[in-house]
């Protein structure tokens, strides 16, 4: 993970940030308050409140080094202003050949962290990403895939 260049848009940065400043400061003020009240409540080889807080502690302050990572590691990407491409941050409706044409699915070209709710996710690097980078609709895309080549159509794009 160190060392992974993150290519990201300067909004998805300004939001790794707020989250960031937010996590260090108040998330880890507001989970010391809960460990220490969880604490006082009796032994702690049995005390399940307290147990769950420290896994949520921990899950925080692995998010907090996943997100430094992001924020040291980071490369800023900007659209290039052509709508009709696929470019960092589309959205790709796509139909894979033999499927029927109401049985696409969508991908999110880009990183994890700017992921929308409800989209895949295929990374610029990965096989599938590199390959829909610079189409446009109605284009024929083939890709190798682990099970082999795989050909679809870019079918809708937002």
């Amino acid at each position: 993970m160190a060392g992974e260049i993150h290519r990201i848009t300067q909004e998805t940065l300004d939001k790794l940030r707020a989250e960031y400043e937010h996590l260090t400061t108040v998330g880890r003020t507001d989970i010391a308050r809960v460990i220490e009240a969880a604490r006082l409540l009796g032994d702690l080889s049995e005390n399940g409140d307290y147990h769950a807080a420290k896994d949520d502690q921990g899950k925080m302050e692995s998010r907090i080094r996943q997100i430094d990572n992001v924020i040291r590691n980071h490369e800023i990407v900007a659209r290039d202003g052509n709508a009709g491409t696929v470019q960092h941050a589309s959205i790709v409706k796509v139909v894979y050949e033999g499927d029927a044409d109401d049985d696409f699915q969508e991908f999110f070209i880009g990183s994890i962290e700017e992921k929308p709710d409800g989209v895949l996710v295929a990374s610029p690097t990965s096989p599938l990403g590199a390959a829909l980078l610079g189409r446009s609709i109605d284009e024929v895309v083939d890709y190798e895939a682990p099970s082999g080549v795989l050909r679809l159509k870019i079918v809708g794009l937002r």
